[in-house]
């Protein structure tokens, strides 16, 4: 008896409350769901620790997400609604990761095709079910964070593929690929057993996005307010030594700094929404969420993620 069989029970309530909790189970039963479930215990809590108690699977299954997974696992079983709710919501994901490779509009939108074919299913298994790269995902991490880290994979697969000038290659296994962030040693972080390594996979792309958008953000600044900018969270001025150097009072040095905040963050969600295909609720959650987990508000981390992008700009080109 697996780990998964030896808390049936506890197992099918956790999912009958996540069926509950979904603003939208697109129909689905317990039945739906079991086998998804049990193979993320397997993979992710039992892996780590095969005793794991029954409040650990409890809370293992109330942290997954509900509506998200709800409407994979409908994609899958070909729910045509679904997959016009998925398309319609991350279509500007996928030609985003497209445009990245292709180069031009129409092999942008031919590379987007291929991509969502990908993602649809191009073979069968033995039961005559489309085999899909949505199989992979568990409900554990943004949905949008994990199609933009996939779509782009599969947007480098394709290049690989099509392209003169590079040496094709095997298709690497998609399980290999979601746990490449535990096997890099490249990466600062040592992923444990017990860590997820889908997340992992998502947040590296994510976090990628969110600083290219600030690097956009602040380049697109005037000159003054990327000065503004040094002098706050670089040189660490306080505001009225930072109107005495620009010739201006306290007050005006702080309505600037306050200026430039909002033109900013607006100008990251904005950028996050039109290049990299983040949906408008995603942008605010996921910023919202890490705020959250390291216990301060929005925008105290959106001065801290300023400060650190000042910093790397300086580094990077010396001067702002």
């Amino acid at each position: 008896m697996n780990s998964a069989e030896k808390h049936r029970n506890t197992i099918e309530e956790a999912i009958a409350r996540l069926i509950s909790r979904a603003e939208n189970s697109r129909g689905l039963q317990i039945a739906d769901l079991q086998t998804r479930i049990n193979a993320a215990l397997e993979k992710y809590l039992f892996k780590a620790d095969e005793n794991a108690a029954g409040a650990e699977v409890k809370s293992f299954v109330d942290e997954i997400r509900a509506d998200d997974l709800c409407l994979i696992i409908a994609c899958e079983r070909g729910d045509e609604a679904a997959w016009s709710n998925l398309v319609k919501s991350f279509d500007a994901t996928v030609k985003s990761a497209a445009r990245k490779f292709a180069k031009n509009a129409e092999d942008a939108e031919d590379l987007a095709g291929s991509i969502w074919a990908e993602l649809y299913g191009l073979k069968t298994d033995a039961d005559g079910k489309l085999k899909t790269k949505l199989s992979y995902y568990s409900g554990r991490g943004s949905l949008g964070g994990w199609l933009r880290a996939v779509t782009n994979q599969l947007a480098i697969d394709q290049f690989r593929k099509e392209s003169k000038f590079v040496q094709i290659e095997e298709p690497r296994e998609f399980e290999n690929l979601a746990n490449e962030s535990s096997a890099n040693p490249e990466n600062v972080k040592i992923v444990h057993a017990s860590d997820n390594p889908e997340e992992n996979f998502s947040r590296r792309q994510t976090e990628k996005d969110v600083s290219d958008a600030l690097k956009t953000a602040i380049a697109e600044l005037k000159a003054e307010d990327r000065l503004i900018l040094k002098l706050y969270y670089f040189d660490d001025l306080k505001l009225k030594d930072i109107g005495a150097t620009l010739d201006f009072h306290e007050a005006t040095a702080s309505r600037k700094l306050v200026r430039i905040q909002t033109e900013i963050r607006k100008s990251v969600e904005k950028i996050l929404q039109t290049k990299h295909g983040w949906q408008k609720e995603e942008v605010k959650r996921h910023l919202t969420d890490a705020a959250s987990k390291l216990g301060m508000n929005f925008e105290k981390l959106l001065a801290i993620m300023l400060m650190f992008a000042v910093v790397q700009e300086i580094f990077e080109n010396g001067v702002l």
